[in-house]
């Protein structure tokens, strides 16, 4: 069973955020919701969600990071030391990093896309500093899986649980939910 951490900041999309979450604990995997401050945290529809733990509650590398999009939620990743480093910590552990939406431009802005395929939302394409953009709907270049969107959610969650498991996995909890 990984360890996933999906990190939420005020104003994330919730659909990019518990669209994986739903799907990861279909699968098998351990997924906790971390928010950067207090453990109530409303997205950028004016849901209300209940986080597992606090970044600054965080000390361990988790198997897979998962950065949702939404605005302002992404910017607001982005503006944080605290998640740079434990995205720092991820990449250098060799673990896995998604993200969808907006939430590549965190990557893209810090080099991580640099020579690599990658998605995100129209617009943010400026910010995906020398990626290779695509145009798919969920693209996985080496540790990095991107989604464009809220309407590929699914597809990143499914994604997301092959890389951590395989593909025959995930293709069995998407069939349980009829996707």
């Amino acid at each position: 069973m990984a360890k996933v951490y999906v990190l939420l900041a005020e104003g994330f999309e919730e659909i990019e955020a518990l669209c994986p979450v739903d799907v990861l604990r279909r699968g098998g995997q351990e997924v906790r919701l971390v928010s950067l401050d207090g453990l109530e945290v409303k997205g950028a529809r004016g849901v209300t969600v209940l986080a597992d733990a606090t970044l600054p509650q965080i000390d361990d590398v988790p198997d897979l990071l998962i950065l949702p999009g939404g605005m302002p939620g992404a910017k607001n990743l982005d503006e944080s030391a605290a998640v740079h480093a434990l995205l720092r910590k991820t990449i250098d552990a060799g673990r896995l990093v998604g993200a969808i939406c907006a939430a590549p431009m965190i990557l893209g802005k810090a080099g991580y896309l640099s020579g690599r395929r990658a998605v995100c939302y129209p617009g943010f394409e400026k910010d995906l500093a020398g990626a290779v953009l695509t145009g798919a709907r969920v693209e996985r270049d080496g540790p990095f899986i991107t989604a464009c969107g809220m309407g590929a959610a699914l597809a990143f969650s499914e994604a997301l649980l092959a890389a951590l498991t395989d593909a025959q996995t995930a293709k069995s909890v998407m069939e349980q939910v009829l996707a």
